[in-house]
């Protein structure tokens, strides 16, 4: 991507909107009459053919006053509680404007552990590319009800970048208090110059971070630099823009103030590199001349194509893949456990579910879980 990005550029966005913006903090309730004018600019982006996912906080800040919570600070097991309660209402608030433009919305409950761990990073991904392939929006919460960490440290801005990591993601947009990133301070520096585009996130640039604000909002500028980093690492625009009046992602498309920080050129082969060189394989699949034609073509390997399975390995593990003479030709994370694998190889894969008994994926290692050797 070159110059600044645009909104309307984006294939596939993700949007984390945080609990401030979310919830009316002296009624704790949602913000509704804010909440469908963000839901028209999502309406209108899907019509234009961007897929959006949405990384919502607010839980908490949704049943604190109900659960008589809302006058103290919460001990740790007090907020998961009240995160079991708000959960409940947060997705209907989502739901139900979601429906207003007949869009489906989805709710999915993650941790930042859930985009670490292999497999449970490869079934929140399948999961997300289905719901979009339904044109359903995903709304993803911290699954605070389990996480410590995550309640603790307020990283629902990492999550939304490890998200938008995990769905290949072009721009993230952190709505926020804030139209950006600054070189100070604002509210204590008056001479604090507002930085349009970040090209790096440089060790100058982080120092910029400064503390978190006070209130239901937990993040701050420092986690959204942390944030900065995963997704721009990632290959993935972020901009921090305004979020607190009607019809943000609106502005944000016409041009309206924020920080852009700018996707690192190497982003989206940093994962190819990773599988390459980082992860020890567990098996070998050997592919014939066919398959090997559409690997080098940038395709994903389909079970049809594979000949034969060696070693044993679970669904998510790293495997050599292999041509009839025996010579690596990629890595990659296979989407069936061995003994699965071994039993789909040669067919269709609209084949597995007969051969199976379930279905899973259509292919054995999917283009973005693959890096050529």
């Amino acid at each position: 991507m070159s110059g600044t990005p645009r909104l309307s550029d984006a294939r596939r966005l993700v949007v984390k909107i945080g609990s401030a913006l979310v919830v009316d903090a002296a009624r704790a309730a949602p913000r509704a009459a804010w909440l469908a004018a963000l839901v028209e600019d999502i309406a209108a982006l899907r019509a234009n053919g961007t897929e959006v996912i949405v990384v919502s906080s607010g839980a908490i800040a949704l049943a604190r006053r109900s659960l008589g919570l809302a006058a103290r600070r919460l001990r740790l097991e007090e907020k998961q509680a009240a995160a079991a309660v708000g959960q409940i209402r947060l997705a209907s608030a989502w739901s139900a404007a979601l429906a207003a433009h007949d869009i489906i919305a989805a709710q999915l409950l993650l941790t930042l552990g859930d985009t670490e761990d292999r497999r449970r990073y490869l079934n929140a991904r399948a999961t997300l590319a289905t719901l979009l392939k339904l044109r359903a929006v995903p709304v993803i919460n911290e699954n605070d009800t389990v996480a410590t960490a995550e309640i603790r440290f307020g990283d629902n801005d990492r999550l939304a970048a490890r998200v938008a990591e995990m769905v290949g993601a072009d721009q993230l947009i952190l709505l926020s208090d804030i139209d950006g990133l600054y070189t100070a301070d604002p509210r204590l520096e008056a001479t604090a110059r507002h930085l349009p585009v970040v090209a790096a996130i440089t060790p100058e640039i982080e120092a910029m971070g400064g503390a978190p604000p006070p209130g239901y909002s937990s993040g701050g500028m420092r986690t959204k630099l942390v944030a900065a980093r995963i997704a721009t690492g990632a290959g993935c625009a972020m901009a921090i823009a305004p979020g607190e009046a009607p019809h943000p992602l609106r502005a944000l498309a016409e041009g309206g103030r924020c920080t852009w920080f700018l996707p690192a050129p190497e982003g989206r082969s940093a994962r190819k590199r990773w599988l390459l060189g980082s992860l020890q394989p567990l098996g070998s699949v050997t592919i014939d001349a066919g398959a090997a034609r559409a690997l080098a073509a940038g395709r994903s390997l389909l079970p049809a194509g594979v000949t034969a399975i060696e070693g044993r390995f679970e669904r998510g593990d790293p495997v050599l893949v292999r041509d009839a003479e025996g010579r690596v030709l990629a890595r990659g994370l296979s989407a069936y456990a061995s003994e699965d694998a071994a039993r789909i190889i040669g067919h269709r894969s609209a084949a597995i579910a007969e051969i199976l008994g379930w279905r899973g994926r259509d292919e054995l290692i999917h283009r973005d879980d693959l890096a050529l050797v």
